[in-house]
């Protein structure tokens, strides 16, 4: 039987500052005091269904200009702590020593780093100087899935080693007090920071990894992504993006699926990326699932926001420590290209 990449474990991990959805609701009312068509804007901050989210700064730094060297500097260090914990966790529940790991895969698209957060982190806690490095920008929200499914590569690279897959996302940095676009207060309503990864090998017990792809659809570079501006990140969005999902994912999710012997109908659990709330629900109608099936990927939106790729792995978290028995998993995400990608695990 030809080796398979399997999830020996998975962890996230949060940053210390809580934002409670009512109290940026007052906080964004007073910065944004004046803008254009705010008051259209504002039923957002509900309707995406989120109640709490974590931030790697304090409420009252959002009250004040900050520049993108400023914002660098945080999101490398706080991007850093939290891998560095995510990795911690990872080590302990694998029964597994820091010198175990062989390769690292680490993904962030919300800040930049170089030398990247991989050499950042080998130094941090004296890992092998022999470990491997993949760092991967631009992948969005996207990047826990493909992330992932680039990890299984490199497993199967070089069969029996072990293969650290992590990412950081701190997507509250992005927020800027003088961007009255309607991109920049969606922004400010639906994201969240956090990390979140996976150690992964040929050899060991756990899911397998049996299959991934992606699709990038043709002409739809301007769904999703970012402007740099002088004083950092700013979000693109498209309005259409729920429909987008709703009409064109299921033929091409149907397209992978079956270059790998497999349909819909094979599968017990949709993993899937909660964008937001429309997009979840557009989610169940590209799968033909009944509305409110995708519970987990809504708890996990209500309870920590849109933390762009790593927000699908805390959905595979909470998956995989439910009970309930399951056998063929289809993990999905998308992210700007505009890309969505496919990864299919199996309980054996």
């Amino acid at each position: 039987m030809p080796p398979v990449p399997r999830l020996l474990s998975i962890a996230t991990a949060l940053p210390p500052y809580l934002l409670d959805q009512d109290d940026v609701i007052r906080r964004v009312r007073a910065l944004f005091d004046g803008a254009p068509a705010l008051e259209r804007l504002m039923p957002v901050f509900v309707n995406t269904g989120i109640r709490t989210r974590y931030s790697c700064v304090p409420t009252d730094w959002y009250d004040h200009p900050h520049g993108w060297a400023e914002r660098n500097r945080i999101y490398v260090a706080s991007a850093l702590d939290l891998l560095e914990t995510t990795t911690i966790k990872l080590l302990d529940r694998a029964g597994l020593d820091k010198h175990a790991i062989d390769a690292i895969v680490a993904v962030s698209t919300t800040g930049i780093a170089t030398p990247s957060l991989d050499a950042l982190l080998i130094e941090r806690m004296g890992l092998r100087p022999d470990v491997r490095r993949l760092p991967i920008f631009g992948l969005g929200c996207a990047g826990g899935v493909i992330g992932l499914a680039r990890a299984a590569d490199q497993a199967l690279t070089v069969p029996g080693e072990t293969v650290l897959f992590v990412v950081a996302e701190l997507c509250t940095l992005s927020f800027r007090r003088d961007d009255w676009s309607t991109s920049n207060i969606v922004a400010t309503a639906l994201f969240g920071d956090g990390a979140a990864g996976a150690l992964l090998s040929t050899a060991g017990s756990g899911p397998a990894i049996i299959a991934s792809g992606e699709h990038t659809w043709p002409g739809s570079l301007e769904i999703m992504g970012w402007e740099i501006a002088d004083d950092g990140f700013s979000a693109i969005f498209s309005r259409d993006i729920p429909q987008l999902v709703a009409t064109r994912l299921r033929a091409p999710a149907k397209e992978f699926l079956g270059r790998h012997g497999l349909a819909l109908e094979d599968l017990d659990c949709f993993v899937c990326h909660p964008g937001g709330a429309k997009v979840v629900t557009a989610l169940e109608d590209a799968f033909g699932l009944r509305h409110g099936a995708l519970a987990g990927a809504r708890e996990i939106l209500r309870d920590y926001g849109n933390m762009s790729a790593a927000t699908v792995l805390f959905v595979l978290e909470q998956m995989l420590a439910n009970t309930r028995p399951w056998n063929l998993a289809l993990l999905t995400a998308l992210g700007p290209g505009f890309t969505a990608g496919f990864t299919v695990l199996a309980n054996r």
